[in-house]
Formats: C-alpha cells, structure tokens, sequence
C-alpha cells in the first residue's frame, strides 16, 4: 500500500491497521525518517518537499512491487509525506511484514535504501546559510546498488 500526503501518520495506528487479522505474520519491521536539525554545518529550521502527484506514487508502487518479487511479504505500506517539515517531524514510514523475520528486515531496508534513490522527490532545506536544494549523495547510491547485484 502506498501513500502521499501532506498529513502527519501515526505509526501504531498504521501498523496495527496493517497486521489486523493477519495471523500469517510472524514478524513487521517499521522504519521512520525524521527531519533532522543539521546538514554538514548548517543547522535546518525546516524542509520542503515537492513532488509530482501520479508519478510519485506510480514510481513508489514499482518499488513496492519489486520488494514484493524478492521477498514473501504478506503486506507492506509507504507513507511519504510532502509539504513543509520541521526538524523532528516525520518523512517517511516503511511496514514490511512477513511469516519470517529475515525477509521483512532485508524488504524494508530495500524498501529505504530505493525509496532514498529513486522516489522522485525534491528537497529544499532552509538553512542558516539560505535555501538549498539537496542533491544526491553516493554513499546513497552506494547503499542503493548493493540491491542491484545478482
């Protein structure tokens, strides 16, 4: 299940919502990214992140998808928010759940490691130094390619 919004999410209303019933499930792993106060030397008062509505949430459903092709997951959701954030505030949840442990631990970590290189999401942080426009990092295309080898 895939999710862009502008709202806060609540994660143990959306992790019990996504477990209820489900007895097949032996285990769920939860990621949440914050927004944090500092970039390098810069200290953040905030973050803005844009995106382009049916895109997003078709290149988030592909990378769902392709988590699923890897790993018996028997349910999944991302909820990525958009809009201005503050430090502290919520980005991004991740809920992969499985009859085992191991392949919801290694779906969620694919799931964050994607989702950081290849959702279509832009960033600008107000700084104390001015508006900046985050661009991509190679130690997160580094994570990243770990899942593209056979």
């Amino acid at each position: 299940m895939i999710r862009v919004q502008r709202e806060d999410f609540d994660v143990g209303a959306e992790l019990k919502a996504l477990t209820a019933g489900r007895h097949e499930i032996g285990g769920a792993v939860t990621f949440v990214g914050l927004v944090r106060d500092m970039a390098g030397d810069s200290k953040i008062g905030a973050m803005t992140l844009e995106h382009y509505p049916g895109m997003t949430e078709k290149q988030l459903a592909e990378i769902e998808a392709e988590a699923k092709k890897r790993w018996p997951l028997s349910a999944s959701l991302i909820v990525h928010r958009y809009g201005r954030l503050e430090p502290g505030e919520q980005i991004v949840l991740v809920i992969t759940a499985s009859a085992h442990r191991e392949a919801a631990f290694e779906a969620c970590h694919f799931l964050i490691d994607w989702l950081k290189t290849k959702a279509p999401f832009w960033k600008l942080e107000d700084t104390d130094q001015g508006a900046q426009w985050v661009a991509a990092e190679a130690r997160d295309d580094k994570a990243a390619e770990r899942w593209t080898k056979p």
